[in-house]
């Protein structure tokens, strides 16, 4: 009689801590886990101040794995990808600079054909007569200048710059040249073809004009 009296005793005393326990650690079911920005709604208990989680379902969460061997528990996490994939993204440009960009390329384009046309052709011109294509590509660059808004967009309007100043300095050549009658280098039929500042200018100009399509930046050596 004494042995029975003393299980029951025995097992509502466990019992009893058990519920101890219980009422002591909370179970918190409505706590949004989030690791390494990847959201699951885990089981949380809170048991003294502390915050303890499920191993495996720390494991889904974080695409590792578990595995038990004997009195081991082998939690592998893989390293985030995150930081390095963003570190890795190519520079891209935004799509208003590239737009206003690609217009001041095309202005330049016209000046300089404007201004090989005075060459091949011969054509009698003035330096006011070709004002106008100096002041419309001044123009869409400052235009260019408001829009650059990233790192990448002031990189590639340097080398925009660049041209423009290179193309500038051409052209007024050429006009001089022209204005001047020096034969040798308005008549010679191959003074376009041999002339290396026209073809930098002109490489420069596809490149850049490739560069603002893809609408990633990448130097490029001939506009310095």
């Amino acid at each position: 009689m004494n042995k029975k009296f003393h299980l029951r005793r025995i097992v509502l005393l466990g019992f009893l801590m058990m519920v101890a326990v219980i009422l002591w650690a909370q179970r918190v079911s409505n706590t949004i886990f989030v690791v390494n920005g990847k959201t699951t709604r885990a089981p949380i208990l809170l048991f003294r101040g502390r915050s303890y989680v499920d191993v495996e379902t720390l494991a889904q969460v974080t695409d590792g794995s578990v595995t038990f061997q004997g009195n081991k528990i082998i939690l592998t996490i893989p390293p985030s990808s995150s930081g390095s994939s963003a570190a890795d993204a190519p520079p891209r440009l935004s799509k208003e600079f590239a737009g206003a960009a690609l217009v001041e390329l095309a202005a330049m384009r016209e000046w300089q054909g404007a201004i090989e046309t005075m060459i091949r052709f011969q054509i009698q011109a003035t330096e006011l007569w070709f004002k106008n294509y100096h002041d419309r590509a001044e123009e869409n660059l400052r235009l260019a200048k408001v829009a650059a808004s990233t790192p990448s967009d002031q990189q590639a309007l340097q080398l925009l710059q660049n041209e423009f100043a290179n193309l500038a300095d051409w052209a007024d050549n050429a006009v001089a040249t022209r204005e001047s009658l020096n034969a040798t280098r308005t008549m010679d039929p191959n003074v376009l073809q041999n002339d290396r500042v026209l073809q930098k200018i002109s490489n420069c100009a596809q490149s850049l004009s490739s560069m603002l399509v893809s609408g990633v930046f990448a130097d490029v050596s001939s506009c310095h």
